[in-house]
């Protein structure tokens, strides 16, 4: 399996959503000026992968990772990695009919967080 997609919905500096696309199989960089959001997709793809010690990504509880804390009307943050999962021989038990697995974990302000696979709990 590989990542195809990452979106970013309301995660610290990404208020509206963002479609991270056009991974290659073999390498990918992010590169970009100053300020411009680098670490935060690296924190975005550690969030959807379950990191739990929240210095890692710079925060001190995850309240911290909605957009401006939610003081800009956003109230919840998302976030979506996509797997190639053509390739059965590395594909999850119970997951080999679908073609691509999507890991999703939201959290609303005020704690509540859920993870989603395919769209479902």
């Amino acid at each position: 399996m590989r990542v195809t997609e990452v979106v970013i919905d309301g995660f610290k500096s990404y208020a509206v959503r963002t479609v991270i696309s056009g991974w290659d199989e073999s390498f990918n960089s992010i590169t970009g000026l100053n300020g411009s959001g680098k670490s935060n997709i690296l924190d975005a793809i550690c969030f959807v992968l379950g990191i739990t010690n929240m210095t890692t990504v710079r925060a001190q509880n995850l309240q911290d990772l909605i957009y401006k804390r939610g003081q800009a009307g956003v109230t919840k943050a998302s976030v979506t990695i996509v797997f190639d999962n053509r390739d059965k021989t590395k594909s999850p038990i119970g997951f080999e009919e679908y073609a691509t697995i999507s890991v999703t974990r939201q959290i609303v302000l005020g704690g509540t967080s859920k993870y989603l696979i395919n769209g479902h709990r």
